[in-house]
């Protein structure tokens, strides 16, 4: 978002959710960043956190699953990265 102060465009930062938050997280303590697509108690991460990540530019899409086409197998990005360590 962007917010006009005077003759200065300001960027404000969004802020991830705690979902989002606790998601990217879990994906900074993995190899190459791959973020989870189960939670803790075996279940499946809610889509709209992850497309919302990716709309963010927090999260992008790694890989297609050939045998899960329809599960969207992600990595951090570095704005995910640096989400997590400012949050």
């Amino acid at each position: 978002m962007t917010m006009t102060r005077g003759l200065h465009s300001v960027q404000s930062e969004q802020k991830p959710t705690d979902a989002q938050r606790h998601w990217l997280e879990r994906g900074a303590k993995q190899p190459g960043g791959k973020l989870p697509l189960f939670d803790e108690w075996g279940q499946r991460v809610h889509e709209g956190v992850v497309r919302s990540c990716i709309a963010h530019g927090w999260a992008e899409p790694w890989f297609t699953n050939p045998l899960k086409p329809d599960w969207l197998v992600c990595k951090l990005t570095n704005e995910g990265r640096h989400i997590v360590d400012r949050h």
